[in-house]
């Protein structure tokens, strides 16, 4: 009799203290789930631009790079006993290196610095391909303290609310049950509340002041959607907020004391590549909690 092979939750580890971070959630997210944690290091050749090197490619060095995961191990083994831990190194271009190996697992974490709501988070080019071009669940994960390097803990732990509800965007006018199956598992997993939250248009009915509407008949159709969800998921306690105005906005004032965000990706190919959609754009940039982005069915 055949078995399902078990699917790890993968990280992709830099060697910075951000990436050491989106490790932190990712242990812990492996352990929730029950499956090995994978950490991934990518690299690529660098071609030297110099004359008399003209077009060399200069290949990294690999004893950095088995040390980086071999630490990385190390640590998460001490602080995580019993975590099954797998380390692989991946030649070629870092981002789609991630997307290849984000295939093989549950999900894949990445980390991203970010000073706030200000400037929002530092999503460097490759984070964004991968978010942009990922079949699977993508977590972006930043360090503790305000994102400015000298500030960050030595030890960092990825941000957000511990002890937080699970945040969900939702679209009215595209649901999609991938979105709510993420969501509703993850409260379930971490046994707190899912707080859903939607945008709309002024022309559906009163908000109090901060842009939240809870009336039965701005309420009722979302409502509708999340029953089949609240009846599969019956221990977990379910809000539901419509806000109107950019809905972006309202997701990220949630996040403040959210354990995770989860948002859906809707991807369209531009003149400057691919855009992952302003809601989830706004999302990611500033965010203060982990942020999960779903691909579309």
């Amino acid at each position: 009799m055949s078995t399902t092979p078990v699917r790890p939750v993968v990280v992709g580890l830099d060697g910075s203290r951000v990436g050491l971070a989106a490790a932190d959630w990712a242990a812990h997210e492996a352990l929730l789930r029950g499956v090995p944690l994978r950490l991934v290091h990518a690299w690529e050749q660098l071609i030297v631009p110099y004359a008399s090197l003209a077009g060399v490619a200069i290949p990294p060095d690999p004893k950095r790079s088995a040390r980086l995961l071999t630490d990385a191990r190390a640590r998460l083994s001490r602080r995580h006993p019993g975590l099954e831990v797998i380390t692989d190194r991946i030649p070629g271009d870092p981002a789609t290196a991630l997307v290849t190996a984000g295939t093989d697992g549950e999900l894949l974490v990445l980390g991203s610095r970010g000073p706030g709501r200000a400037a929002g988070f530092l999503l460097g080019s490759v984070a964004r391909k991968v978010v942009a071009r990922a079949e699977g669940p993508v977590v972006l994960v930043r360090a503790a303290g305000t994102g400015k390097p000298e500030e960050e803990s030595q030890e960092p732990a990825a941000g957000g609310s511990a002890g937080g509800d699970v945040v969900v965007g939702v679209d009215l006018d595209s649901p999609d049950d991938t979105v709510f199956a993420f969501a509703f598992e993850a409260a379930a997993r971490r046994g707190t509340a899912l707080r859903v939250v939607h945008g709309r248009g002024p022309e559906d009915g009163p908000t109090d002041g901060a842009g939240l509407a809870g009336t039965d008949s701005v309420t009722a159709p979302l409502g509708d959607v999340l029953r089949p969800w609240q009846e599969k998921f019956p221990g977990v306690p379910v809000t539901a907020q419509a806000a109107i105005g950019q809905a972006g906005a309202h997701l990220v004032d949630a996040s403040t004391d959210a354990a995770l965000l989860v948002v859906g990706r809707t991807v369209r190919q531009g003149a400057l590549g691919a855009h992952i959609g302003p809601v989830t754009d706004a999302v990611l940039r500033h965010a203060v909690s982990p942020v999960a982005v779903i691909p579309p069915t």
